[in-house]
């Protein structure tokens, strides 16, 4: 193996654990704090028979959705995707089942699913919503809700977990490769506005990475959500590139420059959404428009906002438009030893 595969094999043992915390807890993923007895026991075996028996022909899992609970009917074809929190957790809950079980149901399982994930990068480093592709925006590079640094985090733990201990060397390289050029994908990804790296978008083009329209209220702009999950997860590689150091600086001036101070956010369809508190955490909107670094609202009809109060109650109140998200990346940023 090369000097230059060891040290990125490093940098993903230091990632698989830190970013982490960036992962919402699926049902399946919560079977991770089981006990090792409890993949033994008959609720143990049954349950991960259901979670088999959700994963798709390609040998991915289905989104909002308990695989856990039951087994799929027989007349019911699962749709799979890396969005919401699919299929990660799956892929790891069979990963744990072999190592302490042997079952080579889960070992099957958990290879073909791996071998989906590899196959769906794009060769410029980034990931779709989902594959085969869908001629719609899921076809773009997927930063929305975690999508593209959860499948990273997980191929983290193909390199250097013990739960995934039986994959074979060529396709431990293959993960650590794949993680090398999702973060240079994330590099390239970065919006540059006069001049200066800033933050991402939740979508970006499949080919061109320019930043683009996802549903209809969800525009090509500056992402707070997305873009905390994305410098958290750069912040925790342990031996960072310098242009990676680059664009966590950048990245967190963008933050410090776009934070809305004196106000509460409660999402509510009747209620004012904000609220002035001078005693209030800084907030962040979900979006800003590109160009002017201002916060953008829209309903369904996709007519850009400036003021969410200007938007239908049904999105108004049915989607978060402000949240605390840099709170996270000034603390993993007060903590990093490159800054």
């Amino acid at each position: 193996m090369s000097m230059k595969s060891q040290c990125c094999i490093m940098t993903l043992v230091v990632a698989s654990c830190v970013a982490s915390r960036l992962v919402a807890g699926t049902p399946a993923e919560n079977l991770l704090k089981k006990p090792d007895d409890w993949f033994h026991s008959n609720d143990g075996r049954s349950v991960l028979e259901n979670v088999l028996s959700w994963q798709t022909e390609y040998g991915d899992w289905p989104k909002n959705m308990d695989t856990t609970g039951k087994k799929r009917a027989s007349d019911k074809v699962p749709a799979g995707t890396f969005d919401n929190g699919a299929t990660t957790g799956e892929i790891r809950v069979l990963a744990r089942g072999y190592r302490i079980v042997g079952d080579d149901g889960y070992r099957t399982a958990v290879l073909k699913c791996l071998d989906h994930i590899l196959n769906a990068q794009y060769p410029n480093g980034g990931w779709p919503q989902f594959y085969p592709l869908s001629t719609k925006y899921h076809r773009h590079i997927t930063f929305n809700d975690g999508t593209m640094i959860k499948l990273m985090e997980l191929l983290a733990d193909v390199v250097s977990d013990q739960d995934f201990g039986f994959v074979d060397p060529a396709r431990r390289q293959a993960a650590a490769k794949a993680i090398e050029r999702g973060i240079e994908c994330i590099v390239k990804c970065q919006i540059v506005v006069d001049g200066t790296p800033t933050v991402w978008c939740a979508q970006h083009h499949a080919e061109t990475l320019a930043p683009v329209l996802a549903r209809s209220y969800e525009h090509p702009s500056l992402s707070g959500a997305e873009s905390a999950g994305i410098l958290r997860y750069l912040m925790s590689l342990d031996t960072p590139s310098p242009e990676v150091i680059r664009a966590v600086r950048c990245g967190v001036e963008w933050f410090d420059s776009a934070k809305i101070e004196g106000y509460r956010y409660r999402k509510s369809k009747s209620g004012p959404a904000l609220s002035r508190d001078p005693n209030a955490d800084p907030l962040w909107a979900r979006f800003y428009e590109i160009e002017t670094n201002r916060p953008i609202f829209s309903d369904r009809d996709g007519v850009v906002r400036y003021d969410i109060q200007q938007i239908g109650s049904e999105r108004r109140g049915g989607y978060t438009w402000y949240g605390n998200w840099g709170a996270s990346v000034f603390k993993d940023y007060a903590n990093w030893p490159h800054r």
